[in-house]
């Protein structure tokens, strides 16, 4: 299915809500150390509920690692910088769909990596800075899975 990757993810609930999605989606979240608290936090895991062990969550010592176990792969790297939408795409089984860390989102330098297919936003009002982690992440995912007709739900 379709795989979430967190760069450097800073907020114990936005990561356990996307374990939550992970488990409901049959998508899988990577994560990129450093993380912003420890897995056994009680706010991660009051976030996730009792779906720890229904998700595929996997922890990477850096972003080397992750391209490592991910790659060949399309990477969509998400950013409020981006110009294209995240509605343009035609999703594979596979991708994977990057999002940085809550308080600054993707460093330019991984925006524009060698690895990154391709650059998307999530249309919001001009007014507004960004959005929640877990629920852009929830955004581009349920896209991704709509596409293929929800398969497995």
């Amino acid at each position: 299915m379709f795989r979430m990757l967190f760069y450097r993810p800073e907020i114990p609930q936005n990561t356990g809500n996307a374990i939550r999605l992970a488990a409901n989606t049959g998508s899988e979240l990577h994560l990129v150390e450093p993380l912003g608290f420890s897995l056994d936090a009680k706010h991660l895991r009051r976030a996730g509920l009792d779906y720890h062990d229904l998700a595929c969550v996997r922890v990477h010592a850096d972003l080397d690692a992750a391209w490592h176990a991910l790659l060949p792969a399309k990477v969509y790297a998400f950013s409020t910088t981006a110009n294209r939408s995240y509605a343009e795409i035609a999703y594979s089984p596979g991708d994977v769909l990057l999002f940085g860390p809550e308080s600054a989102g993707l460093p330019a330098e991984v925006q524009h990596a060698a690895e990154i297919t391709d650059r998307l936003r999530l249309p919001m009002l001009p007014t507004s800075r960004s959005l929640n982690l877990a629920n852009a992440a929830s955004i581009a995912i349920y896209e991704a899975w709509r596409q293929h007709d929800f398969p497995g739900s």
